[in-house]
C-alpha cells in the first residue's frame, strides 16, 4: 500500500466520533456535576434504606397493639416490595455512573439520558410510595393519641371531622409529591442541566 492508498483510507474513515482536544476538555468537565450526582445518589441509597428499616420496625418502636401488627405488615409488604425494586434500580444506576468513562460525545449523551431516565423513575416511585407513607404516619399518630387518657377513637369522629381528615390526607399526599419533585430537581436536575449545557455546546461546534 503506497502513500496515496493510506491517505484515501484515512479520508474514508468516519470522523463523527473524533474528539478534538478542546471538546475532550469540555467532556471531562462533565465529571464535576456527575460526581455531585453520584454523591447525592449514594446518600439517597443509604437514607432510604434506613428509612425502610425504621418504618418496618415502627410497630415495635411505638408499641402497636397485637391486633394492628398483621394489618400493618400486610400494608408494609407492598411498600417493601416497591421500595426494594426501586432501591435495586437506584443501586444499579449508581454502579453504572461509577463505571462510566466520559471520553467521547456518545458516552456523554448516553450518561445524560440515563440520568434523565432515572430522575423520572425516582419521581414515579416517590409518588407511588407517598400514600403508604401518609397511611403509616396516620397510623402512628392515631395510635399515639388514642392511647392517651380520654384519647379519641374512630367512632368519635363526626362527618365534618372525617371530611377534614380526608382533606388533610389529600393535602399531605400533594405536599409530599411536590417535595419529591423538588428533591429531584434540587439534587439531580440542576446537575443534569449542566451536562445538557455541555452537550448543546458540543453540538454547536
Amino acid at each position: 500500500m503506497d502513500f496515496n492508498d493510506i491517505q484515501n483510507a484515512w479520508n474514508s474513515e468516519k470522523t463523527d466520533n473524533v474528539v478534538l482536544p478542546d471538546n475532550l476538555e469540555k467532556i471531562n468537565s462533565a465529571n464535576t456535576p456527575l460526581d455531585k450526582i453520584k454523591r447525592n445518589l449514594r446518600n439517597d441509597l443509604i437514607a432510604q434504606t434506613v428509612a425502610v428499616v425504621l418504618i418496618g420496625a415502627s410497630p415495635y418502636m411505638h408499641g402497636f397493639p397485637e391486633k394492628w401488627i398483621v394489618p400493618f405488615y400486610l400494608l408494609f409488604s407492598i411498600f417493601f416490595a416497591v421500595s426494594i425494586y426501586y432501591l435495586i434500580k437506584l443501586y444499579l444506576f449508581y454502579r453504572r455512573l461509577n463505571n462510566i468513562t466520559l471520553k467521547t460525545r456518545d458516552s456523554l449523551y448516553e450518561t445524560y439520558f440515563d440520568i434523565r431516565l432515572n430522575m423520572e423513575l425516582y419521581k414515579t416511585i416517590g409518588f407511588a410510595l407517598t400514600p403508604f407513607l401518609v397511611l403509616f404516619l396516620i397510623g402512628v399518630l392515631y395510635h399515639k393519641y388514642s392511647m392517651k387518657p380520654g384519647g379519641f377513637q374512630l367512632t368519635d369522629f363526626s362527618n365534618g371531622q372525617l371530611t377534614s381528615v380526608f382533606v388533610i390526607v389529600v393535602f399531605c399526599i400533594l405536599f409530599m409529591g411536590l417535595s419529591v419533585d423538588w428533591t429531584v430537581k434540587r439534587f439531580y436536575g440542576k446537575y443534569a442541566k449542566e451536562i445538557k449545557k455541555l452537550i448543546d455546546e458540543l453540538r454547536e461546534e
